[in-house]
Protein backbone atom coordinates (compact mmCIF):
# COMPACT_ATOMS: atom_id res chain seq x y z
CA UNK A 1 0.00 0.00 0.00
CA UNK A 2 1.13 3.32 -1.04
CA UNK A 3 0.91 5.07 2.65
CA UNK A 4 1.76 8.45 1.07
CA UNK A 5 -1.88 8.89 -0.16
CA UNK A 6 -3.25 7.94 2.56
CA UNK A 7 -1.76 10.55 5.10
CA UNK A 8 -3.47 14.32 4.80
CA UNK A 9 -0.91 16.67 2.78
CA UNK A 10 -1.11 18.90 5.75
CA UNK A 11 0.70 16.64 7.85
CA UNK A 12 2.59 15.40 5.24
CA UNK A 13 4.10 18.76 4.79
CA UNK A 14 5.50 19.64 8.38
CA UNK A 15 9.01 18.33 8.90
CA UNK A 16 10.26 16.52 12.12
CA UNK A 17 11.29 18.69 15.13
CA UNK A 18 14.94 19.00 14.49
CA UNK A 19 15.95 18.35 18.34
CA UNK A 20 14.03 15.25 18.22
CA UNK A 21 16.09 14.52 14.77
CA UNK A 22 19.51 15.27 16.24
CA UNK A 23 18.74 13.57 19.90
CA UNK A 24 17.76 10.54 18.29
CA UNK A 25 21.67 10.39 17.17
CA UNK A 26 22.69 10.62 21.00
CA UNK A 27 20.51 7.37 21.74
CA UNK A 28 22.91 4.76 23.19
CA UNK A 29 25.85 6.31 23.08
CA UNK A 30 28.42 6.22 26.05
CA UNK A 31 29.98 9.57 27.97
CA UNK A 32 27.49 12.02 26.16
CA UNK A 33 27.05 15.20 27.79
CA UNK A 34 23.36 16.67 26.71
CA UNK A 35 22.96 20.47 27.11
CA UNK A 36 20.40 19.72 24.31
CA UNK A 37 16.64 18.68 26.30
CA UNK A 38 15.00 21.69 27.40
CA UNK A 39 13.89 20.67 30.92
CA UNK A 40 15.10 20.91 34.25
CA UNK A 41 17.35 18.63 35.77
CA UNK A 42 15.48 19.46 39.48
CA UNK A 43 13.19 16.58 40.11
CA UNK A 44 9.66 17.25 41.05
CA UNK A 45 9.78 19.00 44.60
CA UNK A 46 8.92 16.28 47.08
CA UNK A 47 6.06 17.89 48.21
CA UNK A 48 4.09 18.54 44.87
CA UNK A 49 4.94 14.55 44.38
CA UNK A 50 3.39 14.18 47.62
CA UNK A 51 0.01 15.57 46.16
CA UNK A 52 -0.26 13.48 43.45
CA UNK A 53 0.88 10.35 45.34
CA UNK A 54 -2.27 11.49 48.12
CA UNK A 55 -4.37 12.41 45.87
CA UNK A 56 -4.58 8.45 44.60
CA UNK A 57 -4.46 7.14 47.88
CA UNK A 58 -7.96 9.40 48.44
CA UNK A 59 -9.30 7.98 44.61
CA UNK A 60 -9.66 10.82 42.92
CA UNK A 61 -9.07 9.07 39.66
CA UNK A 62 -12.01 10.56 37.73
CA UNK A 63 -12.45 13.06 35.11
CA UNK A 64 -13.11 16.77 36.50
CA UNK A 65 -14.72 19.56 34.36
CA UNK A 66 -13.76 20.06 31.26
CA UNK A 67 -12.39 23.29 32.50
CA UNK A 68 -10.58 21.74 35.06
CA UNK A 69 -10.50 21.79 38.60
CA UNK A 70 -12.33 24.56 40.77
CA UNK A 71 -10.11 24.39 43.41
CA UNK A 72 -7.32 24.94 40.87
CA UNK A 73 -8.64 27.18 38.48
CA UNK A 74 -9.43 29.42 41.28
CA UNK A 75 -5.68 29.39 42.67
CA UNK A 76 -4.60 29.69 38.91
CA UNK A 77 -6.80 33.05 38.92
CA UNK A 78 -5.32 34.19 42.31
CA UNK A 79 -1.53 33.39 41.14
CA UNK A 80 -2.16 34.86 37.90
CA UNK A 81 -3.32 38.16 39.46
CA UNK A 82 -0.56 38.28 41.78
CA UNK A 83 2.56 37.64 39.54
CA UNK A 84 1.22 39.36 36.15
CA UNK A 85 -0.83 42.36 37.71
CA UNK A 86 -4.27 40.73 35.72
CA UNK A 87 -7.31 39.39 36.59
CA UNK A 88 -9.47 36.81 35.51
CA UNK A 89 -12.56 34.90 36.56
CA UNK A 90 -11.84 31.22 37.78
CA UNK A 91 -15.16 30.49 36.68
CA UNK A 92 -14.89 31.73 32.93
CA UNK A 93 -11.76 33.03 31.93
CA UNK A 94 -9.60 30.15 33.13
CA UNK A 95 -8.51 26.65 31.17
CA UNK A 96 -6.32 24.31 31.85
CA UNK A 97 -5.13 22.01 29.46
CA UNK A 98 -2.36 19.33 28.93
CA UNK A 99 0.53 21.65 28.71
CA UNK A 100 1.50 24.67 27.14
CA UNK A 101 1.37 23.12 23.87
CA UNK A 102 -1.94 21.95 23.60
CA UNK A 103 -3.23 25.50 24.64
CA UNK A 104 -1.64 26.96 21.72
CA UNK A 105 -3.19 24.36 19.45
CA UNK A 106 -6.50 25.08 20.86
CA UNK A 107 -5.89 28.84 21.04
CA UNK A 108 -4.76 28.31 16.91
CA UNK A 109 -7.56 26.17 15.90
CA UNK A 110 -10.39 28.14 17.55
CA UNK A 111 -8.68 31.82 16.18
CA UNK A 112 -7.96 30.97 12.79
CA UNK A 113 -9.95 30.39 9.15
CA UNK A 114 -8.02 29.19 6.55
CA UNK A 115 -5.22 31.38 4.91
CA UNK A 116 -5.35 33.94 8.01
CA UNK A 117 -2.07 34.79 8.70
CA UNK A 118 0.24 34.63 12.24
CA UNK A 119 3.15 36.12 12.94
CA UNK A 120 5.88 34.80 15.13
CA UNK A 121 9.57 35.82 16.10
CA UNK A 122 12.38 34.02 15.41
CA UNK A 123 14.41 31.86 16.84
CA UNK A 124 11.30 30.31 18.31
CA UNK A 125 10.61 26.82 19.94
CA UNK A 126 10.16 24.52 17.09
CA UNK A 127 6.31 23.96 17.56
CA UNK A 128 5.03 26.84 16.39
CA UNK A 129 5.45 27.07 12.91
CA UNK A 130 3.74 23.29 12.20
CA UNK A 131 1.22 24.49 15.29
CA UNK A 132 -0.12 27.13 12.76
CA UNK A 133 0.18 25.42 9.56
CA UNK A 134 -1.51 22.05 11.22
CA UNK A 135 -4.49 25.11 12.26
CA UNK A 136 -4.65 25.87 8.34
CA UNK A 137 -3.15 29.55 8.95
CA UNK A 138 -0.69 30.83 6.96
CA UNK A 139 3.41 31.32 9.06
CA UNK A 140 4.83 34.68 9.06
CA UNK A 141 8.14 34.69 10.44
CA UNK A 142 9.71 38.23 11.69
CA UNK A 143 13.63 37.65 12.50
CA UNK A 144 14.91 38.54 15.40
CA UNK A 145 19.19 39.81 15.63
CA UNK A 146 21.53 39.16 18.52
CA UNK A 147 22.01 42.86 18.25
CA UNK A 148 18.96 43.94 19.61
CA UNK A 149 19.95 40.65 22.22
CA UNK A 150 17.18 38.49 20.30
CA UNK A 151 14.49 41.04 21.10
CA UNK A 152 11.34 41.51 19.02
CA UNK A 153 11.43 45.19 17.20
CA UNK A 154 8.18 46.57 16.39
CA UNK A 155 9.02 48.11 13.48
CA UNK A 156 10.12 44.70 11.64
CA UNK A 157 6.91 43.39 13.20
CA UNK A 158 4.94 46.50 11.49
CA UNK A 159 6.31 45.52 8.17
CA UNK A 160 5.43 41.77 8.40
CA UNK A 161 1.57 43.17 9.04
CA UNK A 162 -0.92 42.52 6.17
CA UNK A 163 -4.76 42.62 6.31
CA UNK A 164 -4.46 38.97 6.67
CA UNK A 165 -2.91 38.97 9.47
CA UNK A 166 -4.93 37.91 12.87
CA UNK A 167 -2.87 36.84 15.77
CA UNK A 168 0.28 37.68 17.09
CA UNK A 169 2.62 34.73 18.88
CA UNK A 170 4.66 35.98 21.67
CA UNK A 171 7.27 33.87 23.83
CA UNK A 172 9.38 36.07 26.16
CA UNK A 173 11.51 35.23 28.13
CA UNK A 174 12.25 32.93 24.41
CA UNK A 175 13.18 29.81 23.84
CA UNK A 176 16.03 29.20 22.59
CA UNK A 177 17.62 32.41 23.69
CA UNK A 178 16.40 33.45 26.69
CA UNK A 179 15.92 36.71 25.60
CA UNK A 180 13.17 39.15 27.30
CA UNK A 181 11.32 41.94 25.87
CA UNK A 182 12.52 45.51 26.88
CA UNK A 183 8.72 47.31 28.46
CA UNK A 184 9.26 50.47 26.14
CA UNK A 185 9.21 48.27 22.88
CA UNK A 186 6.77 45.75 24.29
CA UNK A 187 4.53 49.04 24.73
CA UNK A 188 5.11 49.77 21.18
CA UNK A 189 3.96 46.22 20.11
CA UNK A 190 1.09 46.57 22.33
CA UNK A 191 0.43 49.53 20.53
CA UNK A 192 0.47 47.87 16.98
CA UNK A 193 -1.69 45.03 18.05
CA UNK A 194 -4.27 47.92 19.12
CA UNK A 195 -3.81 49.50 15.88
CA UNK A 196 -3.87 46.03 13.54
CA UNK A 197 -7.02 44.19 15.78
CA UNK A 198 -4.53 41.30 16.34
CA UNK A 199 -5.40 38.59 18.71
CA UNK A 200 -2.19 37.95 20.80
CA UNK A 201 -0.71 34.57 22.10
CA UNK A 202 1.35 35.28 24.82
CA UNK A 203 3.23 32.13 25.98
CA UNK A 204 5.24 33.12 29.07
CA UNK A 205 6.17 29.74 30.57
CA UNK A 206 9.42 30.82 31.26
CA UNK A 207 8.49 34.22 32.72
CA UNK A 208 9.37 32.61 36.67
CA UNK A 209 13.02 32.23 35.36
CA UNK A 210 13.53 35.83 34.59
CA UNK A 211 17.33 37.02 36.16
CA UNK A 212 16.63 41.28 35.88
CA UNK A 213 16.19 42.98 39.11
CA UNK A 214 12.93 44.47 37.18
CA UNK A 215 9.44 42.13 37.56
CA UNK A 216 8.31 40.54 34.72
CA UNK A 217 5.82 42.43 32.21
CA UNK A 218 3.48 40.54 30.45
CA UNK A 219 2.04 42.59 27.25
CA UNK A 220 -1.50 41.59 28.83
CA UNK A 221 -1.26 44.85 31.68
CA UNK A 222 -0.38 47.08 28.63
CA UNK A 223 -3.72 49.22 27.75
CA UNK A 224 -6.72 47.84 25.37
CA UNK A 225 -4.42 44.26 25.52
CA UNK A 226 -6.46 41.91 28.01
CA UNK A 227 -9.29 42.07 26.08
CA UNK A 228 -7.32 40.84 23.00
CA UNK A 229 -4.70 38.66 24.63
CA UNK A 230 -4.91 34.37 25.16
CA UNK A 231 -2.05 34.62 28.67
CA UNK A 232 -0.56 30.63 28.31
CA UNK A 233 1.27 29.70 30.82
CA UNK A 234 2.19 26.36 33.05
CA UNK A 235 4.34 24.03 35.68
CA UNK A 236 6.83 22.56 33.49
CA UNK A 237 9.48 24.81 34.01
CA UNK A 238 9.33 27.32 36.96
CA UNK A 239 8.27 24.11 39.18
CA UNK A 240 9.88 21.30 37.39
CA UNK A 241 7.30 19.34 36.66
CA UNK A 242 7.60 18.51 32.50
CA UNK A 243 6.50 15.16 32.93
CA UNK A 244 3.06 15.88 34.55
CA UNK A 245 2.06 17.62 31.17
CA UNK A 246 -0.33 20.58 32.80
CA UNK A 247 -0.36 24.10 31.46
CA UNK A 248 -3.15 26.86 31.25
CA UNK A 249 -5.16 29.49 29.57
CA UNK A 250 -6.44 32.55 30.88
CA UNK A 251 -8.66 34.61 28.51
CA UNK A 252 -11.62 36.53 28.31
CA UNK A 253 -14.91 33.83 28.42
CA UNK A 254 -15.78 34.03 24.72
CA UNK A 255 -11.71 33.10 24.13
CA UNK A 256 -11.69 30.46 26.28
CA UNK A 257 -15.72 28.94 25.40
CA UNK A 258 -14.05 29.10 21.84
CA UNK A 259 -10.70 26.62 23.05
CA UNK A 260 -12.60 24.55 25.37
CA UNK A 261 -15.18 23.60 22.77
CA UNK A 262 -11.91 21.67 21.08
CA UNK A 263 -10.84 20.64 24.36
CA UNK A 264 -13.69 18.82 25.19
CA UNK A 265 -13.85 16.64 22.19
CA UNK A 266 -9.80 16.19 21.98
CA UNK A 267 -8.75 16.01 25.51
CA UNK A 268 -12.45 16.06 27.89
CA UNK A 269 -10.25 17.28 30.31
CA UNK A 270 -6.54 17.27 32.17
CA UNK A 271 -5.68 13.93 34.68
CA UNK A 272 -6.89 14.61 37.85
CA UNK A 273 -3.46 13.59 39.17
CA UNK A 274 -1.18 16.46 37.83
CA UNK A 275 -4.01 18.38 38.09
CA UNK A 276 -3.96 18.05 42.40
CA UNK A 277 0.02 18.39 42.37
CA UNK A 278 -0.85 21.55 40.17
CA UNK A 279 -2.86 23.09 43.09
CA UNK A 280 0.03 22.21 45.76
CA UNK A 281 2.84 23.82 43.77
CA UNK A 282 0.76 27.33 43.08
CA UNK A 283 -0.33 27.01 47.29
CA UNK A 284 2.74 26.14 48.31
CA UNK A 285 5.80 26.04 46.23
CA UNK A 286 7.44 29.15 45.75
CA UNK A 287 10.31 28.53 48.20
CA UNK A 288 11.37 25.48 45.90
CA UNK A 289 10.17 27.27 42.54
CA UNK A 290 13.39 30.11 44.15
CA UNK A 291 16.08 27.74 44.85
CA UNK A 292 15.98 26.42 41.41
CA UNK A 293 16.03 29.79 39.84
CA UNK A 294 19.09 30.99 41.67
CA UNK A 295 20.78 27.82 40.90
CA UNK A 296 20.05 28.56 37.13
CA UNK A 297 21.15 31.73 37.26
CA UNK A 298 24.41 30.80 38.38
CA UNK A 299 24.93 28.16 35.97
CA UNK A 300 23.90 30.70 33.21
CA UNK A 301 26.73 33.34 34.55
CA UNK A 302 29.29 30.54 34.38
CA UNK A 303 28.54 29.34 31.42
CA UNK A 304 28.15 32.59 29.62
CA UNK A 305 31.58 33.49 31.21
CA UNK A 306 33.25 30.35 29.91
CA UNK A 307 32.08 30.43 26.50
CA UNK A 308 32.81 34.09 26.11
CA UNK A 309 36.49 33.40 28.06
CA UNK A 310 37.02 30.49 24.75
CA UNK A 311 36.17 33.24 22.33
CA UNK A 312 33.01 32.30 21.58
CA UNK A 313 30.36 35.43 21.55
CA UNK A 314 27.96 34.70 23.83
CA UNK A 315 25.32 37.83 25.36
CA UNK A 316 23.87 36.64 28.40
CA UNK A 317 19.95 35.64 28.20
CA UNK A 318 17.87 37.46 30.47
CA UNK A 319 15.14 34.58 31.59
CA UNK A 320 14.72 31.02 30.92
CA UNK A 321 17.27 28.38 31.05
CA UNK A 322 19.42 28.44 27.63
CA UNK A 323 22.36 29.99 25.98
CA UNK A 324 22.26 30.83 22.42
CA UNK A 325 26.28 31.37 21.44
CA UNK A 326 27.30 32.84 17.54
CA UNK A 327 29.32 29.86 16.02
CA UNK A 328 29.50 32.17 12.66
CA UNK A 329 33.34 32.56 13.22
CA UNK A 330 34.10 29.41 12.56
CA UNK A 331 33.05 29.19 9.30
CA UNK A 332 30.54 25.89 9.57
CA UNK A 333 27.05 25.83 9.93
CA UNK A 334 25.13 24.96 12.55
CA UNK A 335 24.02 21.24 11.65
CA UNK A 336 27.77 20.83 10.80
CA UNK A 337 29.56 22.82 14.13
CA UNK A 338 26.71 20.39 16.13
CA UNK A 339 27.61 16.98 14.65
CA UNK A 340 31.76 17.45 14.79
CA UNK A 341 31.24 18.40 18.44
CA UNK A 342 29.11 15.46 19.02
CA UNK A 343 31.26 13.04 17.28
CA UNK A 344 35.04 14.73 18.94
CA UNK A 345 33.94 15.64 22.30
CA UNK A 346 30.67 13.96 23.26
CA UNK A 347 28.44 17.13 23.94
CA UNK A 348 25.15 17.53 22.76
CA UNK A 349 23.65 21.05 22.14
CA UNK A 350 21.10 21.51 19.32
CA UNK A 351 21.73 23.44 15.98
CA UNK A 352 20.16 27.07 15.76
CA UNK A 353 18.23 26.68 12.84
CA UNK A 354 16.24 23.66 14.48
CA UNK A 355 14.18 27.04 15.50
CA UNK A 356 13.97 28.60 12.27
CA UNK A 357 16.29 30.60 9.57
CA UNK A 358 17.10 32.98 12.33
CA UNK A 359 18.71 30.70 14.24
CA UNK A 360 21.42 29.80 11.80
CA UNK A 361 25.11 30.38 12.83
CA UNK A 362 24.07 30.01 16.66
CA UNK A 363 23.98 26.97 18.67
CA UNK A 364 21.37 26.16 21.59
CA UNK A 365 22.83 24.89 25.03
CA UNK A 366 20.70 23.99 27.78
CA UNK A 367 22.20 24.96 31.48
CA UNK A 368 19.78 23.31 33.06
CA UNK A 369 21.94 20.25 34.10
CA UNK A 370 24.61 19.97 37.05
CA UNK A 371 27.81 22.07 37.57
CA UNK A 372 30.10 19.40 37.52
CA UNK A 373 28.68 18.19 33.94
CA UNK A 374 28.69 22.06 32.72
CA UNK A 375 32.35 22.17 33.58
CA UNK A 376 33.05 19.39 31.69
CA UNK A 377 31.04 20.47 29.01
CA UNK A 378 32.64 23.55 28.69
CA UNK A 379 36.27 22.73 28.91
CA UNK A 380 35.16 19.80 25.95
CA UNK A 381 33.87 22.60 23.52
CA UNK A 382 37.19 25.09 24.44
CA UNK A 383 39.36 21.59 23.16
CA UNK A 384 36.78 21.15 20.05
CA UNK A 385 37.32 24.87 18.88
CA UNK A 386 40.93 24.66 19.63
CA UNK A 387 40.70 22.29 16.95
CA UNK A 388 38.99 24.08 14.35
Amino acid sequence: MDYSEKISHQVAAIPRSGIRDFFELVQGRDDVISLGVGEPDFATPWHIREAAIYSLEKGYTSYTSNLGMPSLRKAISGYVEDFFKVGYDADSEVLVTVGVSEAIDLALRALLNPGDEVVFHTPCYVSYLPSIALAYGVPVEVPTTVEDNFALKADMLEAAITPKTRVLMLNFPTNPTGAVMPVDELEKIAELCVKHDLIVLSDEIYCELSYSDDEHVSITTMPGMRERTILLHGFSKAFAMTGFRLGYACAPSPLIEAMMKIHQYAMLCAPITSQAAALEALENGEAAMLEMKESYHQRRDFVVGRLNEMGIDCHSPGGAFYVFPDIRKFGLSSQEFAMRLLEAEDVAAVPGNAFGDAGEGFLRCCYATSFEELKTAMNRIERFIGTL
